[in-house]
């Protein structure tokens, strides 16, 4: 990577001797709309303390050039300070004044300050992220999360624009062509969780009130923005309200006012995650914005997204873990509070949980059964296992643990701790032992050995019923049998479940217990008739894969459709793909009952979902023998359920998505290419410009789209949506010369933007094409340690992974992977990780094919 790393110990050796009392950040960003300025003026000024007077330190920065260096009124000369990431500094008084100015580099990665001029209009737009350790790319830092401190910053921007950052705005001057704005000191925050946005953004205000419980009154200015030519589309009432209601429910929960001042919510082009806590100033990917109809699981996960953000306010932001060790002291709270606020803050997503049941936890389970598996309180040596543990073990795991533990300490336990937690650790850090300690005070209950169990180890356990009867068909012992490298407690419900009347599988018995050790006997269930589905983890207490004894699996083959409750079949969904990955269920089974039930399927979340796995089973799982048959009867079925779907529904167009991934007949491209045209219709379902887009794909990837053709849609939509799927469209056109041109656009240059070398990976990447792309599986071995020291970190880390052979499912490709690894001992960590997953991804393939052969 460019720039050195920082290591835990050099970090903790920093934060022993200093205390950072503050720093004064002025940025001129003036000279963003012309293209050809390349660099922004950066000049910092950090005051702090140090323990040891006359020791060195360093400050983090990624410049492109420092102008100059003064500490205590001393000049020092950047040539020898400056190492291209470090500023070196030694003879420290016991309070430092230290100022940097420098010139650093508008991002075209997402990473640092990054710089976007809109197609659709020619306006230009900054923001920045930084998490974990890129405020270094716009300012000279103490880059670490436990070096907190107020933050006063200063923007010089174009006069027609706006500027916000995490605190409010004091003073706006107009000199010639630009306005500076300066905004008030922070409270004591860390440097990943600073943010600037500016541009003409359009703008949406409220605000919200609240009287505390000490009788003062609690005002909270509220925005939304968007990139002008979005604001069409940009429904500002509906983001602003989840949001006061969610200001409602954290209140209430947490009983600490919110501490930042004003609530600004960004949506910004060409962003690398979902969204950033900034408090104050939180920033969001502007596919949020919706410009086309979307399903009800769209706007649900929107939500989850806004309020996992302002959970992050208070987990993260107010109180902020030490090091990146314990990243899920934020994000697992974080993850958990967004679906549990859905419920609790009274929005109109009341299947929160089955969402997170079925979405984010299959997330989890993909992630922990990796060899690279980790705890959900990590060992983080470094910056670069820093980003790459943003995975599903921190966010999906840690919520799934979160959950048990709510049922494990009681809830009133779980939210009285977080409010002492708060109070006591306002504006400092914290590690894992200072939350245990208080949730250990508020629940009674020694929660030392369930850390050790749950949070301190790796891996997924396996829950499997074992059911014995007699000669009239009563139970004489059901027994919960639990396999996994660690064995562990779990708080779960067992349900036992019959047909009603009206042939519906219900819940006729449910029993909640511990299990403990390899095997539990419940001893409630002896002397009951055997049920139909006996299902394990019912009402989804903890985390876990669930199985099934031969008689359940052989009700859910014959009726997994017919259970009533969606959350009970949402497990069993999630459990049938857990069986199909785990190559004990043939992957055409899975497609099987995917074509019986999924047309019943009333959750739009949970049939998106389906889709995405039963594809995923033939173009990876199956027999390829069988592959092409299995995409016939997928898209075989996406048209027939199409054409049955409820006009206009969330279904209708869930199917008509599904059918665009399918299409390989000549009937379905025909359709496809009549829908565009529109000499074909099905009634109620509108083609607007993303479908379009999603069939147009479907022509490029058949071969059936000409250059000509696409770019008259591009024209049509001129946008940078547009630009990005016309992007993917080109690279998915079936010929060696399009997967060169995607190939060398991404490894042979830096020039492309983040959204466009993803765009490109996409369309490269297409299982389909394994034929086309097999002969890049040996030139991808040899660039990666390339790629890794020439590129950033985000953007290697979209090469490594979405470049990897997956698609080429065979002991050859299997073989390369292991000789590089085998041949790369000392590779980066981060690297070899990515290598590793990859490289297990063949080998479970390989394992799920030939289950499906046997």
């Amino acid at each position: 990577m460019p720039g050195k790393n920082l290591s835990r110990d050099e970090a903790q050796q920093r934060a022993s001797i200093l205390t950072v009392d503050g720093y004064q950040v002025r940025l001129d960003v003036t000279s963003a709309p012309d293209p050809a300025a390349a660099t922004f003026r950066s000049t910092t000024t950090v005051a702090f303390r140090c323990s040891e007077p006359g020791a060195a330190t360093f400050l983090d920065l990624l410049a492109t050039a420092v102008r100059s260096i003064t500490l205590n009124g001393r000049a020092i000369d950047p040539a020898t300070a400056f190492d291209g990431a470090r500023v070196h500094v030694d003879g420290l008084a016991a309070e430092n004044v230290l100022t940097v100015e420098a010139d650093c580099a508008y991002s075209r990665t997402g990473e640092g300050l990054h710089r976007f001029t809109d197609p659709a209009d020619g306006e230009t737009y900054l923001y920045t992220h930084y998490e974990p350790a890129d405020a270094r790319r716009v300012f000279a830092t103490f880059e670490q999360p436990d070096l907190k401190a107020p933050f006063t910053f200063t923007v010089t921007a174009p006069a027609a624009w706006d500027v916000w950052s995490n605190a409010v705005a004091e003073q706006v001057t107009e000199q010639d062509g630009s306005r500076t704005w300066e905004f008030a000191p922070t409270r004591p925050i860390s440097t990943y969780l600073t943010a600037v946005v500016a541009g003409p953004y359009h703008v949406a205000r409220d605000h919200y009130s609240r009287e505390l419980p000490d009788g003062t009154t609690l005002e909270i200015p509220l925005s939304a923005m968007c990139r002008k030519s979005l604001a069409r589309y940009f429904d500002a009432d509906e983001i602003l309200g989840v949001t006061k209601l969610g200001l409602d429910f954290f209140h209430e929960e947490f009983d600490y006012p919110y501490p930042f001042g004003k609530y600004d919510q960004a949506f910004v082009p060409e962003y690398n995650i979902g969204a950033m806590e900034n408090p104050g100033c939180v920033t969001f990917r502007e596919e949020f914005v919706f410009r086309s109809k979307v399903t009800d699981a769209a706007y649900e996960g929107r939500a989850n997204v806004i309020l996992h953000e302002m959970a992050h306010m208070w987990f993260g932001d107010l109180v902020t873990m030490r090091w990146w060790d314990d990243l899920w002291l934020k994000e697992s709270f974080a993850d958990f509070m967004g679906s549990y606020g859905l419920i609790g803050a009274r929005t109109r997503y009341s299947s929160a949980w089955v969402t997170f049941a079925n979405q984010r936890k299959a997330w989890a389970y993909r992630q922990d059964q990796f060899p690279t598996t980790h705890p959900i309180t990590a060992d983080i040596r470094d910056l670069e296992d820093a980003k790459l543990n943003f995975d599903g073990i921190t966010y999906a795991k840690g919520a799934s643990v979160l959950k048990q533990l709510v049922a494990y300490a009681g809830s009133d336990a779980f939210f009285e701790g977080a409010r002492r937690y708060f109070k006591r650790h306002a504006f400092g850090n914290t590690e894992l032992t200072d939350l245990l300690d208080i949730l250990e005070e508020t629940s009674g209950r020694d929660l030392k050995s369930w850390a050790a169990a749950w949070l301190q180890t790796a891996g997924v356990n396996s829950l499997t019923p074992q059911v014995t009867t007699d000669a009239d068909g009563r139970i004489t012992e059901l027994a919960v049998l639990q396999d996994g490298e660690v064995l562990r407690p779990h708080r779960i419900a067992v349900g036992l479940y019959d047909r009603d009347p009206g042939g519906a599988l219900v819940r006729t018995e449910r029993i909640e217990l511990d299990v403990t050790g390899a095997r539990t006997v419940v001893t409630e269930a002896a002397g009951r008739p055997r049920p139909a589905l006996v299902l394990l983890n019912d009402d989804d207490l903890t985390y876990c894969k669930i199985r099934f004894d031969p008689d359940s699996l052989e009700t859910l083959r014959t009726g997994l459709g017919d259970i009533r409750d969606e959350l009970a079949r949402a497990l069993a969904w999630s459990a049938v793909w857990n069986l199909t990955r785990d190559g004990l269920m043939p992957a055409r089974d899975y497609v099987s009952l995917v074509l019986r039930f999924a047309g019943q399927e009333g959750n739009i979340g949970v049939l998106q979902s389906l889709h995405t796995q039963a594809k995923s089973a033939v173009d990876l799982y199956a027999d390829p023998a069988w592959r092409g048959e299995g995409s016939r009867l997928l898209a075989d079925g996406a048209l027939r359920e199409l054409r049955e779907a409820v006009p206009g529904s969330d279904h209708q167009l869930a199917w008509a998505r599904f059918l665009a991934q399918t299409a390989g007949g000549a009937e379905h491209l025909g359709l496809v290419r009549g829908l565009l045209a529109g000499s074909a219709r099905i009634d109620g379902l509108e083609v607007d410009q993303e479908l379009r887009w999603s069939l147009w794909l479907a022509l490029a990837a058949a071969g059936q789209a000409t250059d000509e053709e696409l770019a008259a849609e591009l024209a049509a939509d001129n946008t940078a949506s547009g630009r990005r799927q016309h992007t993917q469209c080109l690279a998915a056109r079936p010929t060696p010369e399009a997967k060169a041109a995607a190939w060398s656009a991404v490894v042979d240059s830096d020039e492309l933007p983040n959204a466009l070398v993803e765009a490109n990976i996409a369309g490269f990447a297409l299982p389909s094409h394994r034929d086309l792309t097999a002969l890049y599986a040996a030139p991808y071995f040899k660039l990666l340690e390339r790629v890794w020291s020439e590129r950033t970190i985000e953007i290697a880390m979209r090469i490594v992974g979405g470049f990897f052979p997956r698609a080429q499912v065979g002991e050859q490709t299997l073989a390369e992977a292991d000789a590089w690894l085998y041949g790369h001992p000392d590779a980066a960590p981060a690297l070899r990780r990515l290598v590793i997953e990859g490289r297990d991804d063949l080998a479970r393939a390989l394992r799920a094919q030939a289950c499906d052969r046997a």
